[in-house]
């Protein structure tokens, strides 16, 4: 099941995923921030080089396990435990916290995109890291997703594209 939506924001094609997480803002902060958490959900490793905290204008330098480089990006906003936003590979990524009035609190994932085409493969990828992240939130750490198309993508991105999101981008390790 897709849980994620498509639309245009401001002229961007762009993804966005809510999920609500019975933890404290500042739990799920740590959890989408700090690096060594990150590597339970988060497609790539991530680091901050020459800096503790991230702040605006920060270099983000991501690398992966199999094949090493995964570019560089910047630190757009850093506002904790609210605001969390940088960019990768062209497109950026908008995380923000709001408390729910029960206790817990709101994670809004938005992804805008720098390509349409690239829409429904995003999309599942992000599925499945976000599952990945649900995981270790709750406890049972699945591992970090890899970098190719696994049968959970797969069905995603069938999804994805059988509600009209936009494809067609080459599928890497297809």
């Amino acid at each position: 099941m897709t849980t994620g939506t498509y639309a245009e924001i401001d002229g961007r094609p762009a993804l966005r995923f809510v999920r609500d997480y019975p933890h404290s803002r500042e739990r799920v902060w740590d959890a989408v921030t700090d690096p060594t958490e990150l590597v339970a959900w988060f497609p790539a490793r991530v680091a901050f080089p020459g800096i503790g905290e991230p702040e605006p204008g920060a270099t983000v330098r991501y690398s992966f396990a199999e094949d090493g480089d995964g570019g560089t990006g910047t630190v757009v906003e850093h506002d904790p435990p609210h605001r969390f936003t940088i960019t990768w590979a062209g497109d950026e990524l908008r995380l923000v916290l709001e408390p729910l009035a029960g206790g817990g609190c709101r994670l809004t994932f938005t992804a805008l995109l720098e390509d349409r085409d690239t829409a429904a493969r995003t999309a599942a990828g992000w599925e499945v890291c976000l599952e990945a992240l649900d995981a270790a939130l709750a406890g049972s750490p699945v591992g970090g997703p890899g970098t190719g198309p696994t049968p959970a993508w797969r069905r995603h991105y069938d999804d994805y594209e059988s509600t009209g999101v936009p494809a067609g981008a080459p599928i890497p390790g297809a």
